[in-house]
């Protein structure tokens, strides 16, 4: 992806890993990822079921605090405050750990 720049997304990723490490952060970011990417094709539902809003801003607000404590936890800022393109990082980090990769 050109959006990515030079550098490949294992690279991406092991930056990614590296403000990621003490295990509460990890267990936050497991559990906070899935989540907001749950909730983002469940909005687009919203126009077929407008009342049920509450359920992917939910998830969305979950998983966003599930990762700003795991920051203030590992005492690191998210890497997306210092390039945006982290916030694309993110899921493929989620993915390379639950296959065992991280």
């Amino acid at each position: 992806m050109r959006i990515l720049g030079k550098r490949s997304k294992e690279e991406w990723v092991s930056q990614y890993g590296e403000s990621h490490r003490h295990p509460f952060n990890r267990f936050c970011h497991t559990l906070g990822i899935p989540l907001i990417t749950l909730s983002l094709p469940l909005f687009f539902l919203l126009f077929v079921l407008p009342g049920w809003w509450p359920l992917p801003a939910g998830l969305f607000a979950l998983g966003w605090g599930l990762q700003f404590i795991g920051h203030a936890v590992e005492g690191k800022p998210p890497e997306f405050l210092r390039d945006w393109r982290f916030l694309l990082v993110g899921f493929r980090w989620w993915l390379a750990k639950i296959r065992g990769r991280q």
